[in-house]
């Protein structure tokens, strides 16, 4: 029995520990960008945060759609380990379910300065988001492409070209924001719509680069990809749809909090959303690790249900939210210990214009510290519940947890009790405290509820 759980764990942490680095250089690149903007003044950083909120709210529920691609991969791999078809029936169906989405969202996107003076923006801000969005917003496309392609990957357990590609694309993404926002390298001076525009050529470096891997590596060449692209597949592309939009949904309703929360810091004060902004970038890298524990136990809780492992299932699930949880300690600790040298990486706090921003930031980390277990245990109950395909209720937890709990609670401290960005970051950590209950309790009554096979 233990030689089981040891070797379950080696399979975690080997699939996870790439999956965990590429969600790092992922929000690496997401950091530079804001990086290079704090060169260019906190008005540009909080410009920055409006547009970028906007476009991860839509990036990250194309990803979520994409993300069924993991657990239908690897439950077929669990009923027969050497399937090729039913594997690329379901890439092919992923990957026209995301240009389904991106035609929509490019419209909402083309409309970013108008949507931030809808909701009472600063109209400078919203004008400078608007510039930044006309660069990024086409970004979407081969980003989900890429998604797609590295969920294949991680569900055939080799995910290490996507970290690969990702780590290659982020000295390419500074290079070019650098040339292209500051007008180096004989470039024009293109400021913030250079900074999307960077985003967006480093995001086809991401596709077209693990593309090239998939038609040039062996082991990935078998299942022909790009073989047989067009055919009409209305069954995979159904199951495709049912199992990620709510998936699509959930990070939906988890991102916009998050994403509202940004503009609520607006209505508040320029300080407040530039620390609101650098306080979050933190959050979010320190969050890439149980989101790669999360995605790795999708597979390998998967693997297990697709054989009809009910044992194995719960190996996967309780070792995957193990790791996840003690990590958030490690982290908690961090954060409560060098806060200021975390927001000087993104701000010159010898600065005296940068002296509110700073001290908001770090009473925003100090809240971030106080939430990263249950944001650990929420990340890797999803990613559990998602190996045994059980998405719909989770989208429940996540609409009740995140919009009824986290922002009702986060609007009353900030704005009724005069808790301001305080209040909104309470709230945060209220929110996702809901959501980690409703998911492991669920979890748990996994056999009552018959969400294993047997």
């Amino acid at each position: 029995m233990k030689s089981l759980w040891r070797m379950e764990a080696g399979a975690l942490i080997a699939l996870a520990l790439p999956m965990i680095a590429g969600n790092v250089a992922w929000s690496a690149i997401a950091a530079t960008d804001l990086l290079l903007l704090g060169r260019l003044g906190a008005e540009s950083v909080a410009a920055g945060a409006l547009a970028i909120n906007l476009f991860h709210a839509l990036l990250l529920f194309g990803m979520g759609l994409v993300t069924a691609a993991s657990p239908l991969i690897a439950s077929e791999r669990g009923r027969r380990r050497h399937s090729v078809r039913d594997v690329r029936r379901t890439v092919h169906q992923t990957l026209r379910a995301a240009a389904l989405f991106v035609l929509p969202a490019w419209a909402i996107l083309w409309q970013c300065e108008a949507i931030m003076r809808a909701m009472g923006q600063d109209a400078d801000l919203a004008r400078e988001a608007g510039q930044l969005m006309r660069g990024l917003q086409w970004a979407l496309l081969p980003f989900l492409g890429f998604t797609t392609l590295r969920n294949f990957m991680a569900a055939l357990e080799r995910p290490i070209w996507g970290l690969v590609i990702m780590l290659l694309a982020i000295p390419i993404n500074v290079a070019l924001g650098w040339a292209l926002i500051f007008g180096h390298l004989g470039l024009p001076r293109l400021g913030l719509f250079g900074a999307g525009l960077a985003s967006t050529l480093s995001s086809t470096f991401l596709f077209l680069g693990l593309l090239a891997v998939v038609l040039s590596d062996r082991g990935f060449r078998r299942y022909r990809l790009m073989g047989r692209f067009w055919t009409r597949d209305r069954e995979r592309q159904r199951q495709v749809w049912a199992l990620g939009l709510p998936i699509a949904i959930t990070l939906g309703f988890e991102t916009s909090v998050f994403n509202v929360s940004a503009f609520l810091m607006g209505l508040i004060n320029r300080d407040s959303l530039a620390a609101h902004a650098v306080a979050i970038q933190i959050a979010a890298l320190v969050f890439m690790v149980p989101m790669g524990i999360g995605q790795a136990a999708t597979v390998r809780v998967g693997i297990a249900y697709g054989r009809g492992d009910r044992a194995g299932v719960g190996r996967a699930g309780w070792l995957a939210l193990m790791v996840g949880t003690g990590f958030a300690c490690a982290a908690a600790t961090v954060l409560i210990l060098m806060p200021r040298t975390l927001v000087s990486i993104f701000l010159n706090l010898s600065d005296p214009a940068n002296a509110q921003t700073v001290r908001l930031a770090v009473s925003f980390l100090a809240i971030a510290a106080l939430f990263q277990l249950v944001d650990a245990a929420q990340a890797v109950g999803a990613g559990v519940l998602r190996g045994l395909q059980d998405t719909r209720v989770p989208m429940i937890f996540a609409l009740l947890g995140y919009w009824v709990v986290g922002l009702g609670v986060g609007t009353i401290l900030a704005f009724p009790l005069k808790m301001r960005g305080v209040g909104i970051w309470l709230g945060l950590a209220s929110g996702l405290g809901a959501v980690a209950v409703l998911m492991v309790i669920r979890w748990t009554m996994r056999e009552r509820l018959h969400l294993v096979p047997g």
